[in-house]
């Protein structure tokens, strides 16, 4: 990349950090021509108007990630660096979390529960881990979970994203468990070209062992040419994924800039192009890298948005209360609610909007009745469920 494209980047990063949170507001990117069919803008279906919807919790400080626990009950962060465990209405603290800095979109985000959470109560948390001088990483660690659910101990980092970084956005950090590995997911944190440098882990998809270890079978193990734990690059800030419930592919969701959201099924070794190509543009209007959306060699985006949902967790639907198996629900922070993709194998074929009076909502997931669980930046855990027919 030349000085002058290095200089622009940074000068939009920049413009971008003054105007704050507005930033998700911004509206039309470049306006490119998809490279297939309902690769943007699906057409609507019909929409579930009825739908119910009841608080499970409120009072929360920007609830970030949401893992449901086997017997009932649920295990909800707090970005601002706190673990609850929420069960039967009541919201529980619980001790032994990371110390996180909490500041910007950093702070304590994702959680998730181990397979064989029954037998050893093994929980994850990704979080902003400080680094000194007010830099920061985005981490996972695993610890256990007590019998009483109040404290979490033998905690320890399995993985630190390197290197740190100054500033407080674009952590990525949805951690996905994946039978004996994990996936993790990261952001550039603000500096665009990182997410291309191979000798850092910004703007990737990593992949480890549940102690932190490198699978042998990563894609760079043996070449050297990135680091072992990558597993995919080129990332922006990626802050939803998930496993199709039929293939086990890893597919996740990642905020672009103005402009470019992007939907991408995980492909072992693939390039993403974050910030050669772009579906969208930088907050100033300036070109992202080449200008162009798409190159070779680089992986197509299965679905964008244009203009952005700033899109947060998602989910791939499998229960019996909606006829939506197979389906994805995304949480949007702008314009805010619900985004329902049909699916058709992996092409989008409609795409369609709900409850956006519950703003920013920030995390779902499908509960064991088929219920839906949203987290809202208000501090509600919210289920969702239809109306019942009268």
């Amino acid at each position: 990349m030349t000085r002058r494209k290095l200089i622009t980047v940074f000068a939009s990063f920049a413009a971008a950090a003054t105007l704050g949170v507005g930033y998700m507001a911004w509206s039309q990117g470049q306006g490119f021509e998809p490279a297939f069919r309902n690769q943007t803008n699906a057409p609507a279906t019909a929409r579930i108007t009825d739908l119910s919807t009841s608080i499970v919790a409120d009072g929360l400080e920007i609830p970030w990630g949401i893992a449901i626990l086997p017997d009932g009950g649920y295990l909800v962060t707090e970005r601002t660096g706190r673990l609850n465990l929420i069960r039967d209405g009541k919201v529980q603290r619980i001790g032994g979390v990371p110390n996180v800095l909490d500041k910007g979109q950093g702070g304590l985000l994702d959680v998730a529960v181990a397979d064989d959470f029954a037998i050893t109560r093994r929980i994850f948390l990704t979080y902003s881990k400080p680094g000194g001088n007010g830099r920061a990483m985005t981490a996972a660690a695993t610890g256990v979970l007590s019998e009483e659910m109040t404290q979490i101990s033998g905690l320890k980092d399995i993985f630190v994203q390197t290197p740190a970084a100054s500033g407080g956005r674009h952590f990525g950090s949805r951690i996905v468990i994946d039978n004996d590995y994990a996936f993790i997911t990261t952001g550039d944190r603000g500096e665009q070209p990182s997410a291309q440098d191979p000798r850092a882990t910004r703007g990737t998809v990593v992949r480890i062992t549940l102690d932190g270890g490198i699978p042998k079978d990563n894609p760079f193990v043996e070449s050297g040419e990135r680091l072992g734990e990558v597993w995919t690059y080129g990332h922006r800030n990626p802050q939803g994924a998930a496993l199709h419930p039929e293939t086990g592919e890893l597919w996740t969701i990642e905020h672009g800039p103005k402009g470019g959201d992007e939907l991408n099924r995980i492909k072992k070794g693939a390039n993403y192009g974050w910030p050669i190509v772009s579906y969208g543009e930088n907050y100033v209007g300036t070109a992202v890298g080449s200008g162009e959306p798409r190159a070779p060699g680089i992986e197509e985006p299965v679905y964008y948005w244009d203009p952005v949902i700033a899109p947060g967790g998602f989910a791939f639907y499998t229960g019996d209360l909606f006829d939506w198996n197979g389906d994805i629900l995304a949480s949007s922070l702008n314009p805010g609610g619900l985004v329902h993709l049909r699916m058709q194998g992996d092409k989008v074929a409609n795409e369609t909007r709900y409850l956006e009076h519950l703003g920013r909502v920030r995390d779902v997931e499908v509960d064991s009745d088929g219920s839906l669980l949203l987290l809202t930046d208000e501090g509600n855990v919210v289920r969702v469920k239809p109306e019942p027919a009268t």
